[in-house]
Order: structure tokens, then C-alpha cells, then sequence
């Protein structure tokens, strides 16, 4: 796997700028924390498209696309929420007719409480590319700063794996 400074959001914009694809990211309990982990790296621009945190509902459903019926079925931490989060952020970062090769998605409970019943940690990850759809679920344990960090790893490595085993 190609290599940068080591860190995992600069190998995923190595993988990037190698194809010539851009990314975005739909983050709700990270809330803008991926983004900035990718940003972070030097060169970043050549792929990073953009971010939309969607820590409320609402902007999961009018701006990223999600199905209303369900968020009002499942709530927003789900498997499925995570996918159509991860496919709206491509539309939503629209450039020039062209969508965002790849979404970054993120949802989950950081706590100190779960708001629906579902445990405190649990996190459902999404990247979609024009090759495919990838997700993850995870319960991560911690403090809410570790949760949401664990989710920034989770998601970065979940990218850079759907482009390394997609080129295979």
C-alpha cells in the first residue's frame, strides 16, 4: 500500500490522487472531525471535496438524501442510514456535474447516553465509491472523545480498504 507521512488519511489521499478521485465526508457524532483528519495532511486539496456534518436528523434527510421513513423507523444510528449518508455526501458535494467519488460516512451514539436504548459507542460506518459500497458497524468503548476518534480511524481505514481491495 502506498505510503505518505504513515498516517492512514494520507495513505487513503495517496490511493486518491493515484485515481484521480475526489471524497467527501458525511459525519454526524465525529462532527467534522474526518474531514479534518484528512485535511490535516499537506496536499489534501488534490482530492478532498468537502464535508457536511449532519448532526441532526433533518439535515440527514433534506440535504444527504437519507429515507425519511427510515429515520423514523430506526433513528439515525443504523446500517442503512450509513450507506444512504454516504451516497448523498457524493451528490451533495456535486462539482461541476460530476459527484464526489467517494462519501465517508459516520453515525453512531458518542454518549455519555443513549438517546434511543442502543448502547453508548455503537457506530455504523459507510464509504461508497463508484466501485461499490462498504460499511462497518462497531461498538467502540471509551469516553466520548475515544468514541469519536475510534470512528475518525474507523472510517479512514474502512475508505483505504474499499480502494486497496478494489484495485486487486
Amino acid at each position: 500500500m502506498p505510503r505518505n507521512d504513515g498516517s492512514a488519511a494520507a495513505q487513503l489521499l495517496v490511493e486518491l490522487r493515484r485515481r484521480g478521485w475526489s471524497v467527501g465526508a458525511a459525519e454526524s457524532l465525529t462532527g467534522g472531525l474526518v474531514a479534518a483528519a484528512i485535511i490535516d495532511v499537506p496536499g489534501a486539496s488534490a482530492a478532498m471535496r468537502g464535508g457536511v456534518v449532519a448532526y441532526d436528523t433533518r439535515v440527514k434527510r433534506e440535504l444527504l438524501g437519507v429515507d425519511g421513513e427510515l429515520l423514523a423507523a430506526h433513528g439515525a444510528v443504523h446500517a442503512d442510514v450509513a450507506r444512504q449518508m454516504s451516497e448523498g455526501v457524493r451528490r451533495a458535494l456535486r462539482v461541476d456535474g460530476s459527484d464526489a467519488d467517494v462519501g465517508l460516512a459516520t453515525t453512531g451514539i458518542a454518549g455519555p447516553e443513549s438517546p434511543d436504548g442502543q448502547p453508548v459507542g455503537l457506530v455504523h460506518l459507510g464509504v461508497s465509491t463508484p466501485e461499490g459500497y462498504w460499511g462497518s458497524r462497531h461498538v467502540y468503548a471509551g469516553t466520548r472523545d475515544e468514541i469519536r476518534r475510534g470512528a475518525v480511524h474507523g472510517v479512514i481505514a474502512l475508505a483505504l480498504e474499499a480502494l486497496t481491495s478494489a484495485r486487486e
